[in-house]
Order: structure tokens, then C-alpha cells, then sequence
């Protein structure tokens, strides 16, 4: 191999590699536990077949964030943690416009990826300390932040707090 060649693919794998790291593109691990949610779709990053299956660990490793706030399906403000919507996008590569949120009854809500930009919506995995259990509304629940942005508080807002979600498609 000449050494221009050499020098020419060394070039191609350190931009590669920059790349990756730059745009936070790194491969996405297979979950180990159950798994509790499953996006596909538009999504550049994928686990098993053409989705990314998360399990709790998974969730709980991306950027998580605390909403206290009131919601129209509990007494008084309730302290929710969980992952931020966006980083979950960001970790999957999503290229869409739209999401289709399902649940374990199979109710489903699509709401637009900008909600997700644009607030700190969370994936809620817990209740004022409390792990989401299915009798819970869990073990995801799609949480807006209705007490910091009262505009939220709107019926189309609270069609879009999807709870038991089971699958994301970006769409």
C-alpha cells in the first residue's frame, strides 16, 4: 500500500471518527434487562433490526430531568423524573417531524418532534420518588411541563401525555 493510500484512509477514519464523536453518534448497545420501549421509524441509530429497544438502564443513562408540576390525573403537584424527550431523539438519530406515541393498550397520540425540542417534556419513569409501575401510568409517561408553561394546559396538550407508553414511532 502506498503511502499516499495509507495517509488517505487514516484521513477518511479520523474524520469518521470525529464525526461520530462530534455528532454523538456512537453505536447504540443492546438492552440487557426487559425491555420497556421501542422506537423506529426515521432513526439513524438502532439495537435490534431497524428499532432501538431500551431497557431501564438504558433510559435512566440518557439526560434525565425533574418536572414538578400539576397535571389533570393527580391531586396537587406531583415531582417526575425521567429522561428528556429530546435526548432520547438525539440518541436515536431521529429524522423526522412527528411521533407516534403508543401505549400498552394500544391508545396512541402523535405529537410533533418541536414539542419535544422546544420543551423539557420527559419520558416520566418515576412519581415523587415512586419507580411507574403499569397500575402507575407506567412505566413511561409522557409529562409536560404544564406549571413552568401554563399555555401547555390545553386539551390538545393533554391528548399528547400519552402514560403505559410502549413504542415511539418517528415519522
Amino acid at each position: 500500500m502506498s503511502l499516499f493510500r495509507s495517509r488517505a484512509l487514516l484521513g477518511g477514519l479520523s474524520a469518521f471518527l470525529l464525526f461520530s464523536i462530534g455528532s454523538q453518534a456512537l453505536a447504540l448497545e443492546a438492552p440487557t434487562g426487559p425491555v420497556i420501549l421501542v422506537v423506529s421509524g426515521h432513526i439513524t441509530e438502532t439495537n435490534v433490526g431497524s428499532a432501538a429497544h431500551f431497557d431501564s438502564a438504558m433510559l435512566q443513562a440518557l439526560e434525565q430531568h425533574e418536572t414538578v408540576t400539576g397535571t389533570p390525573w393527580h391531586e396537587g403537584r406531583v415531582t417526575f423524573n425521567g429522561p428528556l424527550g429530546r435526548s432520547l431523539l438525539e440518541t436515536v438519530g431521529a429524522q423526522g417531524d412527528t411521533m407516534k406515541v403508543t401505549a400498552l393498550n394500544d391508545y396512541s397520540s402523535n405529537i410533533p418532534v418541536t414539542d419535544f425540542e422546544r420543551h423539557d417534556v420527559i419520558l416520566a419513569m418515576s412519581a415523587d420518588g415512586r419507580r411507574l409501575r403499569v397500575r402507575d401510568q407506567g412505566p413511561l409517561f409522557v409529562i409536560y411541563p404544564f406549571d413552568e408553561e401554563p399555555s401547555l394546559l390545553n386539551e390538545e396538550v393533554i391528548h399528547r401525555s400519552v402514560w403505559q407508553v410502549k413504542a415511539i414511532e418517528i415519522q
